[in-house]
């Protein structure tokens, strides 16, 4: 680094500064000289009026002009910069220096954050020299740079343009990364990558700056909120949902504005949060595994079964295969299979499964539920405060008009009609109809029944009227489902 930021000494002692301002000046003697006895040969061959010039004049003159056009192609005019008395380098204008000095404190500004001026005398000495030697300005700022105490060169890591750390070597700041990486890497993974912006430089910064490597691994790994979505499943609710993800119900509420809480259906796309690393991970295994072939479905009428029943004659033997494939990860959490080769080991058998032929009944049950009335739900599913007591409601109440018409959910037989007594005062008049399998239906606080006990009722079929009966402060049917005997929540159900 001396000899480049500092003069070269000659063996004698002599710097590059006294050097080149000798050779400018033997340089121009020589040329001085060739001139004068140019001028002389000239006065001598021209004296007495006549103008004869002997070859060896010729010669002499030829001589020094080529002096002079070797001196001016080998050497160029330059400047020796020097610092406080210290020789730093050649450069072929002052402007050079001046402009590598603006640079480097502008620089120095950014980096500390106040403004910065670089002390020190500058001088310019006139001198000639080869192109060759003629200082880089990358040398000059290194030399300015290293005069600055508040400022260090280090390796810089950066994420998307944000400064996570510094660190003075580059394998300190690569062993960090490696250990985000190692979370998800495995004997099978042949590619692991970020999915944002990494970037490792060598710059200058301040000296007091970041350079703990377990606070940049807790930064590059924190968590922060990012959002997925979940798809609706059969009994799910709102509150649920917005448990089951850490979750307030304020929170899922604003996630999905245009989302109804109260009316939520199976296969429903709702957004939810996600809580993601701040450096994500992308990796790629290559894995072999053996995986189950479903048996393939054959279908036999039989005309004792209603239609859209069914019954599972022979379940089959399922078949076996060795799979081969490459799974892709972000964070862990799979995103997509690509399947390379598959290896039957094992055929699958058939399946074969009864479907009945014949004509259905018109109260036969079809297995999906309609809304009884459609109003607006002044209560959910779930626990709510009402009379003064928090307490449990084991279904929906749907307001509506006094004398609406309440139509069976589902087709099915009815198992009660009339007004409840005993523990089942509260719901005034009311209808039950079991569509089978488990499954009833509840319609209560009716102001009329229109439908007996024992009636097969189709789906749609008016079999009661909306009303207040029972402990109730308005007009509505109060709607439940239940499956064998435990109450869910209609909303998961209705269609």
């Amino acid at each position: 680094m001396d000899e480049i930021l500092h003069i070269p000494q000659e063996p004698n002692g002599e710097s590059l500064a006294l050097r080149l301002r000798s050779r400018a000046q033997a340089a121009g003697a020589a040329i001085q000289a060739g001139v004068k006895r140019f001028q002389h040969w000239s006065d001598a061959a021209t004296a007495g009026g006549g103008r004869i010039i002997s070859p060896l004049h010729f010669l002499a003159a030829a001589a020094v002009l080529g002096v002079a056009a070797v001196v001016t192609t080998v050497y160029t005019p330059a400047y020796v910069v020097e610092v406080d008395g210290v020789a730093l380098g050649t450069v072929t204008s002052k402007q050079v220096f001046e402009q590598t000095v603006d640079r480097v404190e502008a620089r120095a500004t950014e980096i500390l954050g106040h403004d910065y001026t670089l002390d020190g005398e500058v001088t310019y000495s006139l001198a000639l020299a080869e192109p060759e030697n003629i200082t880089p300005t990358a040398q000059f700022e290194t030399y300015l740079f290293e005069q600055i105490g508040d400022v260090m060169q280090n390796y810089v890591l950066t994420v998307n343009g944000q400064f996570i750390g510094a660190a003075q070597d580059r394998e300190t700041i690569t062993s960090v990364l490696d250990q985000v990486k190692s979370a998800y890497i495995n004997e099978n993974t042949i590619s692991a990558e970020f999915t944002s912006g990494v970037y490792i430089t060598h710059e200058y910064t301040a000296s007091d700056v970041e350079q703990d490597t377990d606070a940049m691994l807790a930064a590059l790994t924190a968590n922060q909120n990012g959002q997925t979505t979940y798809e609706v499943q059969k009994g799910d609710t709102f509150v649920d949902i917005a448990f089951a993800n850490g979750m307030t119900l304020s929170e899922l509420e604003a996630l999905n504005p245009d989302v109804d809480s109260s009316r939520i259906y199976i296969g429903q796309i709702v957004n939810v949060k996600e809580e993601v690393p701040f450096l994500s991970v992308k990796t790629v295994d290559h894995v072999t595994y053996t995986e189950a072939i479903e048996c393939p479905v054959v279908e036999v009428e039989d005309s004792s079964m209603y239609q859209g029943q069914s019954k599972v004659l022979d379940a089959g033997t399922p078949g076996e295969q060795v799979v081969t494939a490459d799974v892709a990860y972000l964070n862990g959490v799979e995103q997509e299979r690509e399947v390379l080769s598959t290896e039957v080991t094992r055929e699958a058998t058939n399946k074969v499964i009864a479907v009945g032929t014949k004509v259905r009944p018109s109260w036969l049950p079809t297995g999906s539920y309609i809304w009884p009335v459609y109003g607006h739900i002044t209560s959910s599913f779930g626990y709510r405060s009402i009379f003064g007591s928090y307490s449990y409601h084991s279904g929906l109440d749907i307001a509506t008009a006094y004398g609406t018409t309440i139509k069976a959910s589902d087709g099915g037989t009815v198992i009660w009609s009339g007004t409840g007594t005993g523990s089942n005062w509260s719901y005034g008049k009311y209808v039950i109809i079991d569509h089978g399998n488990g499954v009833q239906t509840y319609y209560a606080h009716c102001s009329s029944l229109l439908v007996s006990t024992g009636d097969k009722v189709y789906q749609g079929q008016a079999i009661a009227r909306v009303g207040s009966t029972g402990r109730s402060t308005g007009n509505h049917c109060h709607f439940e489902i239940k499956i064998n005997g435990t109450s869910v929540n209609p909303l998961a159900y209705l269609g």
